[in-house]
């Protein structure tokens, strides 16, 4: 039993690229070297919730919805792509790079533009039901709560879950495969998404 356990290893290992010379790259599930910068970001959100202050909330919403979209659209339409047609070994490779720095930025974008656009909505009083923007701004949070299930409680544990499989001893290279595959493909839905966003939040800035 122990000798077949030990070939699906090899087995698993020798698809990554880990064995007969290949070495898994070496990472950090959480770069900590960014933590003090998303620090100072949620710092600045703080203040300027706290402080009521108009031009760091719309700062704060306009870039954080600039980046949450960007990103999406990016990761679910050009780098999900390309990762397709990649080796598997250049897939690791990749991954060991990529993912902690997603596992540090989508929750912080997330934060930002949650967290500034609630207050936005506060203060210029689109939650008024008789507000000419109320129904533009039910429907973004329908739209926005569900990209944020998706991206807080679909891509980030499969950004976990890539990330912990490359710290065993012998990674499963199918595993992996399947839960990068899942991670791409939900960028993608809420990269479409996001275009929806953008038509509501235009059409609440323009109305």
């Amino acid at each position: 039993m122990t000798d077949v356990v030990n070939q699906a290893n090899q087995g698993s290992s020798e698809e990554l690229g880990l064995v007969g010379g290949g070495k898994r790259p070496e990472f950090k599930i959480v770069p900590v070297r960014t933590l003090p910068l998303v620090a100072v970001v949620i710092a600045g959100l703080i203040a300027s919730i706290a402080g009521n202050w108009l031009w760091g909330l719309d700062f704060y919403h306009v870039v954080g919805g600039g980046l949450w979209t960007g990103i999406d659209l990016f990761v679910g339409f050009v780098v999900g792509p390309i990762i397709g047609r990649m080796s598997i070994p250049s897939r690791v490779e990749f991954s060991t790079r990529f993912m902690p720095k997603m596992l540090v930025i989508m929750p912080t974008v997330v934060t930002m533009t949650l967290g500034s656009g609630f207050q936005l909505a506060r203060k210029l009083g689109y939650f008024n039901a008789g507000a000419s923007q109320h129904g533009w701004l039910v429907a973004s949070f329908i739209v926005v709560g569900v990209m944020t299930v998706i991206a807080l409680g679909v891509l980030e544990p499969a950004n976990l879950a890539v990330l912990f499989e490359l710290k065993k001893e012998h990674p499963n290279g199918r595993v992996i495969e399947k839960l990068m595959r899942r991670f791409i493909f939900t960028a993608g839905i809420t990269g479409a998404m996001q275009i929806a966003t953008l038509i509501i939040m235009t059409r609440v800035a323009t109305s």
